[in-house]
C-alpha cells in the first residue's frame, strides 16, 4: 500500500482515457451538482481530436483539483473502499485517487456534475472524523474508518443526517470500482483476460448454459 503522505506519480493521459471510459459505463448516471455547492472549473478539455501520441503532463491539458489532504482523504477511503488482499493490491496502488483527482477535474459534463458532490464529500469526511475522533479521515485507525463509513454506506438506510454524505458515498464508491477494474490488477482480481487467441472455440463453459437455460447450437 502506497503510503499517503508521499506524491505517488500523475497518471498517463492516455490511461486517463481508458478509466474515464470505465468508470462512466460503471456509473451509467451522474450525482446531482444542486446535492452540494462547490464551484465548477472551465477547461478546453482535449477537444474533439486528442493527439493520442502526444505525452501530456499533469496539468497540460486542465488544471487538477485535489489539494494534499484531499488526496490524503480520498485515498484512505479508496483503501477502505477496495484494500489491499488476496487478489489484488490495494485502490490507491494503482492510482485510483489520482484517478478521481483527474475526474473531478474535467471539463465535461459528466464529470462537472460529480464535482462538486465529491469535493464537498471528502470537505465532510473530514471534517466527521475531526469532530468524532480529533483526527483527520486519513489519520484515524481502522476501525475509526469503518465507524464513519458504516453511517453513509447505504443511502437507501442513512438517517436524515447522513444522507447527503451517503450520496457521495455511493458516488466516490461507484468511481473507485470504476477506475480500479480498469487496471491489469483489477482484471487479474476478476479473472478477466481480455481478447485471447484461441486455437479452438468452445463455447461458454456448461454450467453458465445451465444457469441461463439455454443450449449451445454453434458448433
Amino acid at each position: 500500500m502506497t503510503p499517503l503522505d508521499e506524491q505517488p506519480p500523475r497518471l498517463p493521459r492516455r490511461k486517463v482515457l481508458q478509466m474515464f471510459a470505465a468508470a462512466t459505463a460503471a456509473a451509467g448516471g451522474s450525482l446531482d451538482s444542486r446535492l452540494f455547492g462547490a464551484e465548477t472549473v472551465a477547461a478546453n478539455g482535449y477537444g474533439t481530436d486528442p493527439v493520442l501520441t502526444k505525452v501530456y503532463a499533469p496539468g497540460d491539458i486542465w488544471p487538477l483539483t485535489l489539494s494534499e489532504g484531499e488526496r490524503k482523504a480520498a485515498a484512505a477511503l479508496c483503501d477502505l473502499i477496495i484494500p489491499e488482499d488476496d487478489l489484488g493490491p490495494a485502490a490507491s496502488a494503482v492510482g485510483v485517487p489520482e484517478f478521481i483527482d483527474e475526474w473531478v477535474s474535467a471539463p465535461y459534463p459528466a464529470q462537472q456534475r460529480d464535482r462538486p458532490a465529491i469535493l464537498e464529500g471528502l470537505a465532510w469526511i473530514d471534517a466527521e472524523a475531526t469532530k468524532r475522533f480529533g483526527k483527520s479521515f486519513a489519520g484515524l485507525d481502522a476501525a475509526g474508518k469503518v465507524a464513519i463509513a458504516d453511517d453513509i454506506c447505504d443511502p437507501d438506510k442513512a438517517t436524515p443526517e447522513f444522507s447527503k454524505a451517503a450520496r457521495f458515498f455511493e458516488k466516490f464508491k461507484t468511481l473507485a470500482a470504476g477506475g480500479y477494474y480498469s487496471t491489469q490488477p483489477g482484471w487479474k482480481a476478476i479473472g478477466f483476460v481480455g481478447n485471447l487467441p484461441t486455437v479452438t472455440f468452445d463455447g461458454p463453459p456448461p454450467e453458465v448454459l445451465r444457469m441461463l437455460e439455454v443450449e449451445q447450437t454453434v458448433v
